[in-house]
């Protein structure tokens, strides 16, 4: 059996009560297509990897992702699957839910508050950094959940650096991390750009391409 097209980050591995994933390049699938198209090719892969990881009952919330910095919140219970339109991120405090966010160069930034619990999805890219979209997701945690910046776990994940871009946005997602008051931030400074059997990536594919899934959900079997 082909292992999954999937990798995890350690520092979220290691906490009891989330999940997460983040997927990488489909094989033999054409997403040499625009966006809709390449997400509508990937759905069945992606849905066979939200089964196998543990995510494939959870309702799945996304955002529009438009490169801006508005934050959709959820603190009630989800039946179904949502996307939050005009929003580039979600927050939420709700068990059994899985948060999504498609890539391929920008960086999703998973957000965990191990303690209340509490977590942030969130599509950052040039533009949505220059305005503060993952600030302003721990902002929203901070007055929604009480959370405390000091306690929060920050990963970044897979995107473009330079020299395949020209701005280096996942250094200033650290920076205003720390701005913040946060200790633990994870940049694994894995550039999709470098890799396309493993990434897509919309720079060096010039926008026709496929896209990453990442997810993030809080684990309902485990009590507080």
């Amino acid at each position: 059996m082909q292992p999954l097209p999937v990798e995890k980050f350690a520092a979220l591995a290691e906490l009891p009560n989330c999940c997460h994933v983040f997927t990488q390049r489909i094989p033999g699938i054409d997403v040499s297509h625009n966006k809709a198209e390449a997400l509508a090719r990937l759905e069945k892969a992606h849905q066979g990897i939200r089964n196998a990881t543990g995510f494939g009952d959870w309702p799945l919330l996304t955002a529009e992702q438009i490169h801006r910095n508005k934050i959709a919140l959820v603190d009630a219970p989800v039946e179904s699957d949502k996307e939050f339109s005009g929003c580039d991120g979600i927050i939420t405090n709700q068990r059994g839910v899985a948060l999504g966010v498609h890539v391929a160069d920008c960086c999703a930034v998973y957000i965990v508050d191990p303690k209340t619990p509490a977590i942030g999805l969130v599509h950052s890219g040039r533009k949505g950094t220059e305005l503060g979209v993952v600030s302003n997701a721990m902002r929203q945690m901070i007055e929604r959940f009480g959370s405390n910046t000091a306690e929060l776990i920050v990963q970044l994940s897979p995107c473009i650096h330079p020299p395949h871009y020209e701005v280096d946005f996942a250094a200033e997602i650290v920076r205003q991390c720390r701005a913040l008051g946060v200790k633990e931030i994870h940049d694994p400074g894995v550039c999709t750009a470098c890799d396309l059997d493993r990434y897509y990536s919309y720079r060096a594919e010039k926008g026709k391409t496929g896209r990453m899934l990442a997810l993030l959900g809080l684990n309902p079997a485990i009590a507080d």
